[in-house]
């Protein structure tokens, strides 16, 4: 489990399709081998740790599922460990588990800060509100406004300075995943309607 707050932005050393190896030196300081940690809000297992570095074997599902097939050498991905007991959760609670993967709309200017329209499957726009949660490639995000085919986030500052998100463009995929508690809900109250 995650909280949706980046802890490091971290570099693809290497990408084969099926092995990934990202350096983020404070993450691997602390994690271990068979350790779940968040990459670009997917959790992945840890396979290898060391020299500031962390692997991971992506199988044809989170390949299919996810927009991890489009990483690149050299390029920035989000990275959090996994929450341990006692830690602050200063997001909302994030699974890693991508509901589906987005494309930008739209990036606009707004002072200091940006405005990004992320075009989303029904499968994550159905437990989209405003002002409630929604992860984009791992980040915890407010709703902003929303529409049948998207929900919009207002990004501050901070945010664009160190996550990925700051490097949005319109046509990029991210990967989406909804609020848990949503879905909670939604499954309990079928589970009691004839």
């Amino acid at each position: 489990m995650f909280t949706g707050i980046v802890r490091e932005l971290g570099t693809v050393a290497a990408f084969d399709g099926a092995r990934l190896v990202v350096i983020a030196p404070e993450t691997a300081a602390s994690a271990g081998v068979g350790d779940s940690v968040s990459v670009a809000g997917v959790c992945l297992t840890v396979l290898e740790t060391g020299e500031g570095r962390l692997a991971f074997d992506l199988v044809p599902e989170t390949l299919a599922r996810t927009a991890l097939g489009r990483l690149e050498t050299g390029g920035a991905v989000n990275v959090e460990p996994s929450l341990r007991v006692g830690d602050q959760l200063g997001g909302h609670v994030v699974q890693g588990h991508v509901d589906g993967v987005g494309r930008v709309r739209s990036v606009a200017p707004e002072s200091d800060s940006r405005r990004v329209w992320v075009d989303a499957p029904e499968s994550v726009v159905r437990y989209c509100f405003e002002k409630g949660s929604v992860a984009v490639d791992g980040v915890s995000l407010t709703v902003a406004a929303l529409d049948d085919d998207g929900f919009e986030v207002a990004l501050i500052p901070h945010t664009l300075k160190v996550t990925t998100l700051g490097l949005l463009e319109p046509g990029d995929e991210v990967n989406l995943e909804s609020d848990v508690l949503g879905k909670v809900v939604e499954r309990l109250l079928a589970a009691r309607l004839p």
